[in-house]
C-alpha cells in the first residue's frame, strides 16, 4: 500500500469511528517533511483518545508505527507522526483556531469513501 492509499485508509478509520470533518490533504508539493495530512475533529476528549488509539492499532496492522505522538486529549489537539503521513485530531475549538486546511489550502484535497 502506498502513502496515498494509507492516508485514505486512515481517513476511513477515522470515519468508521465517527470523527467529523475528515480531510486528507496531499502536501508533497508544498512540504519537505510529509506527503499527506489527515485531519479530523473529535467532539470530546474521550472520542479523541478512541480515534487516535484506533488509528494507531489499524496502521500497526499495516506495519506502521508512529515516529512520535504529540499532545493529549486534554490539550485539544493530538498529532500522530507517521513520517510521510501526519494525522491531526482536534477538538472543535482547536481546529478552528489552527485552521490547518486554510494554511495548507494549496494542497490537494483528496476524497475519502
Amino acid at each position: 500500500m502506498d502513502n496515498r492509499e494509507l492516508a485514505i485508509m486512515t481517513g476511513g478509520v477515522l470515519s468508521a469511528k465517527k470523527a467529523e470533518g475528515i480531510t486528507v490533504l496531499g502536501i508533497a508539493e508544498q512540504s519537505s517533511f510529509a506527503d499527506f495530512f489527515v485531519n479530523a475533529t473529535a467532539m470530546n476528549e474521550r472520542q479523541m483518545a478512541g480515534l487516535t488509539n484506533e488509528v494507531e492499532d489499524q496502521l500497526a496492522k499495516e506495519g506502521l508505527i508512529p515516529k512520535n505522538i504529540e499532545g493529549k486529549p486534554s490539550s485539544g489537539w493530538m498529532l500522530m507522526d507517521y513520517g510521510d503521513i501526519i494525522v491531526n485530531v482536534f477538538l472543535p475549538q482547536q481546529r478552528e483556531m489552527y485552521q490547518i486546511e486554510k494554511i495548507w489550502g494549496d494542497g490537494e484535497l483528496i476524497e475519502i469513501e
